[in-house]
C-alpha cells in the first residue's frame, strides 16, 4: 500500500465537560477531506488515545470512517501495551474498512523492552493483523526510542509496511532508509499513482452501474492477447489502477524537519501540525515530490517557528487552540492536560498570522 503524502493525526473534539463532541468530529474530518491530504489518522497521540475509554475508542475508529471522503487513507491507531489487545482494536478497525494499523512501541515495562521483546511484539502483531501494519515510534512521549537496527530487522516482515518515526532525528531515517533497500514491493495506485486502497476500490463498486464492474487490464499486446506490464492500467468500476513498486516507508512526525527528512529517505508523514495546518505542511511535500528542493526550504522556513512552538512546546492543548484559530474545531483537551493560558494563546495568533487556511 502507498502511503506517501501528508496524514494530519486527527484530535479528539471534546465537551467542556469531557465528553466527545462527535458532530465536531464528523466536520474536522468532512474539512479534512476537502485538502490534499493523502488520508487520516484516528486515535494517534494527537487524538489523546491514551485518554479515552476502550469503547470511546472505537467510537472515533467508528465515526472517522463513516465521515472521510473514499479517496483518503485511512489509519488507525491500535497500539495499547498489550499484543493481543492491540490485535482486537486493529480487528475491528478492519470491520470499519480502515486500510493499516499503527502501532506504538510498547514502553511500560521499559527495562524488558530488551531487541527479542520488541522483535516478539511486531511480529506476532504483524502476523495476526487483517491490515497492514506501520511501527509508531515516539520517544519523547514514551521513554523510549526504537533502534534503527531492528526497524531494519522487522522491515523484511511482509504485514510490516512502515513506521511512523517522530523522534525528528534526520540521520536515524537516513539510516533506517539506507538498512531496507533491499525491500521491494507492489502497491496498487491510481493511473495518476495516488494510493489505492480495498476501500477505495468497494466504494468505486458501489457507486458504477452495474454493467460497470468489470476488470479490464490494458497494457501491451502481441497478437490481440493482453500481455502484463508494468504500465498496465487495470479498470475497476471505472477507477484506473496501476501498480508501483515501493519500498518499507517511512513517514516522520515532526514537521519543523519534514523537508530534511523527506531528503533523507522518508516518504511523507504524520504531522500534529498538519491538523491546524494541512496545506502549509502539504505544499513542502508537494515542492520536494516536484523536485523544487529551493522552494520546498522556503515553504519549511515559513512554518517551522510555528510547528516547533506549537506542537513541540504546547503540545496538545496547543494544537487545538491552533485549529479554532485557524478554521477547525479544536476545543478543550482532556484532564491531565490544561487549556492554554491567554499569553499562549495569543502567541498562537501571532504564530499562524501568516499560516491561514
Amino acid at each position: 500500500m502507498l502511503l506517501s503524502g501528508i496524514f494530519p493525526p486527527i484530535t479528539t473534539p471534546l465537551y467542556p465537560d469531557g465528553h466527545i463532541y462527535f458532530k465536531k468530529l464528523e466536520q474536522n474530518v468532512e474539512h479534512y477531506s476537502k485538502t490534499p491530504v493523502a488520508g487520516i489518522v484516528a486515535l494517534g497521540s494527537t487524538g489523546e488515545a491514551i485518554l479515552l475509554s476502550d469503547e470511546e475508542r472505537k467510537q472515533v475508529l467508528k465515526t472517522t470512517a463513516a465521515t472521510s471522503a473514499p479517496n483518503k487513507v485511512l489509519i488507525a491507531g491500535t497500539g495499547v501495551e498489550s499484543a493481543d489487545e492491540t490485535l482486537r482494536l486493529s480487528e475491528y478497525a478492519a470491520t470499519l474498512g480502515y486500510d493499516v494499523a499503527m502501532v506504538r512501541t510498547p514502553h511500560y515495562y521499559k527495562a524488558q523492552m530488551k531487541p527479542a521483546n520488541i522483535l516478539a511484539f511486531y511480529r506476532y502483531v504483524a502476523d495476526k493483523s487483517p491490515l497492514p501494519v506501520i511501527i509508531y515510534n515516539f520517544p519523547q512521549a514514551t521513554g523510549y526510542d526504537i533502534p534503527a537496527e531492528l526497524v531494519v530487522e522487522l522491515a523484511s516482515h511482509p504485514n510490516l509496511i512502515g513506521i511512523k518515526e517522530s523522534s525528528g532525528d534526520v540521520e536515524k531515517v537516513k539510516k533506517m532508509a539506507a538498512g531496507t533497500t533491499r525491500i521491494k514491493r507492489s502497491a496498487s495506485v491510481t493511473d495518476t499513482f495516488e494510493a489505492v486502497t480495498p476501500r477505495m476500490l468497494k466504494a468505486a463498486s458501489a457507486e458504477a452501474p452495474k454493467d460497470g464492474g468489470e476488470l479490464v487490464t490494458i497494457g501491451a499486446t502481441s497478437g490481440g492477447t493482453t500481455k502484463p506490464s508494468s504500465s498496465a492500467v487495470s479498470v475497476v468500476a471505472g477507477l484506473k489502477t496501476r501498480q508501483k513498486e515501493v519500498g518499507f516507508q517511512i513517514l516522520v512526525g515532526a514537521a519543523h524537519k519534514l523537508e530534511p527528512s523527506l531528503q533523507a529517505g522518508a516518504v511523507g508523514a504524520i504531522l500534529a501540525f498538519a491538523d491546524p495546518c494541512p496545506t502549509a505542511c502539504y505544499e513542502i511535500y508537494a515542492a520536494w515530490k516536484e523536485g523544487d528542493h529551493e522552494l520546498a526550504r522556503l515553504k519549511q522556513d515559513r512554518i517551522a517557528e510555528a510547528a516547533q512552538r506549537v506542537v513541540g512546546a504546547l503540545g496538545i492543548p496547543g494544537v487545538k487552540y491552533a485549529m479554532d484559530f485557524n478554521g477547525y474545531f479544536g476545543g478543550f483537551p482532556r484532564l491531565p492536560l490544561l487549556p492554554l493560558t491567554a499569553p499562549e494563546k495569543t502567541e498562537i495568533e501571532q504564530l499562524l498570522a501568516a499560516i491561514r487556511n
